[in-house]
């Protein structure tokens, strides 16, 4: 991992395809989604999606030498973050896109860093609640309720769909600060990290799945579009998404590339409305944006002017009056 300032000499050219690349794939990664789900239970799309992943980073590894890590205890604690970083938020998004549009979904995950920072200010104390960050976490919180519409009234299966991915967002608000405190700092490759996050994540999905799900389907009677959706999001939405992610990180710094975060709903949005005729409410993006607004203060984006207190002029001696 970079420290989180941006390389002086870091040219536009070289981070700038690789940043709008990377928003839309996870963008269009809830595309797929709502496909698999169609004739998948949520869990199989989710095994099928971090088997895959798992297995392109472990060709990337092979590729660039690198190697899995040997530590015990690193393990155990990536098994809790391949739980609650990984497996659940993959699944309960699976879970949502049966009852909502995918652009919603999408929507939703742009609320990941309102979670995260009551969870690392008042669980892991790895970061501190300051007047910016509070005015941050209101506006965030003020636009989640405009998200849901809450003047018409809650309840139903979209209501449910929608806190189900936003359960979603609560398990990364978990994950990143456990990460944070208890992996981030390691010497192993950031490569070698996400693709043991990724098969601790596949043999858990492989326990729960046929306990809750039952048998899978026989991959001949899914569609086309099923199966390719499941490995596109595998391929691509997961194992080259990671690594996309990473180059980020070494060119322009984590802070700077987790701003990809504002990119991802727009294409999610335009995605589910060019491909599967989706059409929001009014509401729900005007809350995406007063969201954003709330995680560009709370992350010190945006910050409001501070008014220059002028300067006292200086004391002058008196001058004695000779006659």
């Amino acid at each position: 991992m970079t420290p989180d300032s941006t390389p002086d000499r870091a040219a536009l050219r070289r981070w700038l395809p690789g940043f709008v690349l990377l928003a839309a794939i996870w963008g269009a990664s809830f595309l797929f989604i709502k496909i698999g789900v169609r004739e998948l239970h949520p869990l199989y799309v989710t095994l099928g999606r971090v088997g895959t992943g798992a297995l392109t980073l472990l060709v990337v590894l092979a590729v660039l030498r690198d190697r899995l890590p040997r530590d015990g205890r690193l393990w155990l604690h990536q098994a809790v973050v391949a739980a609650f970083g990984v497996a659940l938020p993959f699944t309960l998004f699976g879970y949502g896109e049966q009852r909502i549009p995918s652009m919603l979904a999408g929507i939703w995950n742009a609320t990941t860093p309102l979670v995260v920072l009551p969870m690392a200010v008042l669980v892991f104390r790895t970061e501190r609640l300051t007047a910016r960050r509070a005015v941050g976490l209101g506006l965030g919180f003020a636009g989640v309720l405009v998200v849901l519409g809450v003047w018409q009234g809650i309840g139903g299966a979209t209501f449910t769909g929608q806190l189900m991915c936003f359960g979603a967002a609560a398990c990364y608000g978990l994950a990143i600060p456990y990460q944070k405190r208890f992996v981030a700092g390691r010497a192993e490759s950031g490569l070698a990290l996400s693709a043991a996050q990724l098969l601790l994540a596949t043999v858990q999905l492989a326990v729960v799945a046929p306990l809750v799900a039952g048998a899978p389907p026989a991959p001949t009677a899914l569609s086309w579009d099923v199966v390719a959706s499941v490995l596109a999001l595998g391929a691509f939405g997961t194992g080259l998404a990671f690594v996309i992610n990473l180059h980020n990180i070494r060119v322009i710094g984590a802070s700077t590339a987790s701003t990809v975060t504002y990119l991802i709903p727009v294409f999610a949005v335009l995605i589910g409305a060019l491909a599967l005729d989706e059409t929001p409410t009014w509401h729900q993006p005007v809350g995406a944006l007063v969201v954003l607004l709330g995680v560009a203060v709370s992350q010190g984006f945006l910050r409001w002017p501070v008014r220059a207190v002028p300067a006292e002029p200086p004391t002058v001696a008196p001058v004695a009056v000779r006659d």
